[in-house]
């Protein structure tokens, strides 16, 4: 299972690309609203999120993904957004942020000593990142993007680690991506 976490101000593209690209590639993604089932993107686009925090099941947990945009610092302030990080960071699942939410990995510790990029000035708040001006960066179970117009890649790089490299360059070829 996939999680991509949603609070208002989310990034259009950066929750929405990924989604596609990991559902077209066969993973099983949720949306989840981490206060609410109805959910506003920072483009005024009302998303209804597939689940609630309360209806989250970390054990079956493959993947973790905190878009950017506003509501990062909604996600950063969540109290189950940080319980299912610090869960997910413990336990060695795949974590993915973008934009400004590699910040909020960053402030936990979980960017010590690892390759990592973020949307241009929150590279301060991301602790210990070892900064990479790449389109998207993954360091073990940790990956990281820089923002709305690298969201495709980010979504393939997700991919990538869960189904393999040439998955990844496969859907890229089906989707005209290169």
């Amino acid at each position: 299972m996939v999680y991509i976490l949603l609070a208002d101000g989310f990034e259009d593209i950066e929750a929405l690309a990924p989604l596609d690209i990991l559902r077209r590639m066969g993973a099983d993604v949720k949306t989840v609203g981490v206060k609410d089932k109805a959910v506003i993107s920072a483009r005024g686009v009302r998303v209804e999120a597939d689940v609630t925090a309360d209806a989250v099941d970390m054990e079956k947990c493959e993947m973790l993904v905190l878009p950017g945009g506003p509501g990062y610092e909604i996600l950063d302030s969540d109290e189950n957004a940080d319980k299912f990080l610090k869960y997910a960071y413990d336990k060695g699942i795949y974590i993915g942020a973008i934009c400004a939410a590699p910040s909020i990995l960053g402030k936990r510790g979980m960017l010590e000593g690892k390759c990592g990029t973020c949307f241009t000035g929150y590279d301060k708040y991301c602790t210990g990142m070892i900064y990479k001006n790449e389109k998207a960066v993954r360091d073990g179970n940790i990956i990281t993007s820089r923002g709305a117009g690298t969201a495709l890649e980010f979504g393939y790089m997700l991919g990538a680690a869960l189904y393999g490299e040439d998955a990844a360059e496969n859907m890229k070829s089906n989707m005209l991506y290169k």
